[in-house]
C-alpha cells in the first residue's frame, strides 16, 4: 500500500510542477490580446479564448498545487490557537466530510456534461472558436484532483 500511495504522490507532484509552466502562455495570451485587437485587426478573440482554455488548466491543476504545498486555506487557519492532536483531527475531518464527498458529488454530476462536451468537442459559444470542452474538462480535473489528493493525505496518516 506504501509504494502505491508514494507512486500517486510523486505522480501528482510531477503534475503540480509540470502545470506551472502554463503561466507562462497564460501571461503571453493576455499580453497579446490588445496588440492583436488594435494593430493586427484581428485574433485577439482567438487568444482570448485560448488564453481562457490554458487558464482554465493552470486553476484545476494549481489549486491542488496550493493545498499541497500549504500554501491554500486549510484548517489550521480556523484552528491554530488549538492543540496539533485537535488540528490533525479537524484536517481529517474535513477532508472525509467535505473534500471527498463534495468532490466526488462533482465527479458523478459532471461526468455526463464532460462526456458530451469531449462527444462533439464543444467550441465557445459566442466566437465558435474550438476548445471549451478543455474549459469543461478542467472543472472535472480540479474535481479529480481534489479527490485524489485528499485520500492520498488520508493514506499518508494511516501509513
Amino acid at each position: 500500500m506504501h509504494l502505491i500511495v508514494d507512486t500517486l504522490d510523486r505522480g501528482l507532484e510531477r503534475l503540480c510542477l509540470a502545470a506551472r509552466w502554463l503561466a507562462l502562455p497564460l501571461v503571453l495570451l493576455l499580453f497579446l490580446q490588445w496588440p492583436l485587437r488594435d494593430l493586427v485587426k484581428g485574433w485577439s478573440r482567438e487568444a482570448n479564448d485560448l488564453g481562457q482554455c490554458v487558464f482554465a488548466l493552470y486553476v484545476a491543476v494549481s489549486l491542488t498545487a496550493a493545498t499541497r504545498s500549504g500554501a491554500h486555506l486549510a484548517s489550521d487557519a480556523l484552528a491554530h490557537r488549538h492543540g496539533p492532536r485537535l488540528r490533525r483531527a479537524l484536517d481529517a475531518g474535513l477532508i472525509v466530510f467535505g473534500l471527498l464527498p463534495w468532490s466526488l458529488f462533482l465527479l458523478i454530476v459532471g461526468w455526463p456534461a464532460l462526456l458530451g462536451s469531449l462527444r462533439v468537442l464543444e467550441s465557445f459559444p459566442d466566437t465558435g472558436n474550438p476548445g471549451y470542452f478543455l474549459i469543461r474538462a478542467s472543472g472535472f480535473i480540479l474535481a479529480a484532483l481534489v479527490f485524489v489528493s485528499g485520500l492520498l493525505a488520508l493514506l499518508r496518516r494511516r501509513a
